[in-house]
């Protein structure tokens, strides 16, 4: 596929994403971009040196100036979060990292697709929505996209189906207030109520999920894998990429990705998921899936805590 994807901060997320790219016939130019300049040329020294094996791809160490014509954007850029530092604090530096970045990368590919994945991403998509001039449909965060295939593992290693076969999804911030809309889970069209009882009727014995251990099985897979492995990279660079291939795709598809609300359940002026279809021209609009009270109640509370946080921060 011919393409130029530029990746903005080479860092454990950032060059496994480059890394993922140049491994699957995605992108035919990659330009990764980092503050740190030998850090960004050993990345790339190590990735296209193995790029001989498979189909050819072009991946360079460059500035933004190189960013020049590409489709799409993917910002990483950012800290994590040290020892006795708010939540506020470590907003407000990426926030100031994010506000230093988006003039220049905006200079040289306005015309681009942006991808946000920089953390906390509900709060960094807003505020590129609105320092970066560009049309609202060219920009997408990441979003719940992680959080919904957690889901979707949980729930297939629980029901021991496949994965393709589970359509359910996590909406509202990429965060503590995120939330599962049972309302709208199903096993290939089949709600689950209506599945227990199907495979009741096989002989096969299957346990009614547990619907807070499942949700608090997403809240906090990514805590987990940090406290064992120490960061998190390999799943969120997947979700990526698939987010990449979505958009580079000739027809429009549905992702819990992360974007401007207007009105939509009720919500305004704020960047948090729920399904949006996305396509070649960035986001196509918002697709409403039926809810009942108490999960729009719930949406609408996630919300609100992101607006807590944005009226905190300077923009």
């Amino acid at each position: 596929m011919s393409s130029k994807i530029t990746i903005i901060g080479a860092g454990s997320v950032g060059s496994t994403i480059a890394y993922t790219l140049s491994n699957e016939d995605i992108a035919s130019e990659i330009v990764l971009i980092d503050i740190n300049k030998k850090k960004v040329e050993g990345e790339v020294m190590d990735i296209a040196q193995g790029t001989c094996f498979r189909d050819p791809v072009s991946i360079i160490a460059g500035e933004y100036e190189d960013a020049k014509d590409s489709d799409i954007v993917i910002i990483t850029s950012g800290i994590a979060r040290k020892p006795g530092q708010t939540r506020i604090e470590l907003t407000q530096t990426n926030v100031n990292i994010l506000k230093s970045i988006t003039p220049e990368i905006v200079k040289a590919a306005p015309n681009a697709i942006y991808i946000i994945v920089s953390n906390p991403v509900d709060i960094m998509t807003y505020v590129f929505t609105k320092i970066s001039g560009l049309p609202e449909n060219q920009i997408l965060g990441s979003g719940t996209m992680l959080d919904s295939a957690r889901l979707r593992c949980g729930l297939s290693e629980h029901l021991n189906i496949a994965q393709k076969n589970i359509h359910a999804y996590v909406f509202g911030e990429h965060g503590d207030t995120s939330f599962i809309p049972w309302s709208g889970a199903y096993v290939s069209g089949v709600s689950l109520d209506e599945y227990y009882e199907t495979v009741e009727k096989m002989g096969r014995n299957v346990t009614k999920i547990d619907k807070d251990a499942m949700l608090e099985y997403v809240r906090t897979s990514g805590g987990q894998v940090i406290a064992k492995k120490g960061a998190t990279f390999y799943a969120v660079s997947a979700t990526v990429c698939q987010l990449v291939a979505l958009i580079l795709a000739a027809s429009d598809s549905l992702a819990t990705v992360s974007s401007m609300l207007h009105g939509e359940y009720g919500i305004e002026d704020v960047c948090l998921s729920t399904l949006t279809l996305v396509g070649p021209n960035g986001i196509q609009g918002k697709v409403q899936m039926r809810m009942n009270n108490e999960e729009v109640a719930l949406l609408k509370k996630s919300a609100e805590a992101l607006k807590e946080v944005i009226a905190q921060i300077e923009l």
